[in-house]
């Protein structure tokens, strides 16, 4: 996958955690929100992975 599709589907996985742990926090469901919890840590860890490709790119293109 390649840096900007690494970012957009990070951003989509943190705005759908997001909208889980609402729903779970709104409905007192629990498990809703820890899923909602993990969703948007992969999509942080999502985004982190699509700048360290662009870092890298970027290194190697002044090489």
């Amino acid at each position: 996958m390649g840096s900007t599709s690494d970012k957009i589907s990070g951003k989509a996985n943190e705005i759908a955690g997001k909208t889980k742990q609402a729903a779970g926090k709104a409905t007192g469901n629990r498990d809703m929100q820890a899923e909602g919890d993990v969703q948007e840590a992969k999509g942080k860890g999502q985004v982190a992975a699509g700048k360290v490709k662009d870092k890298l790119k970027g290194a190697v293109d002044r090489l």
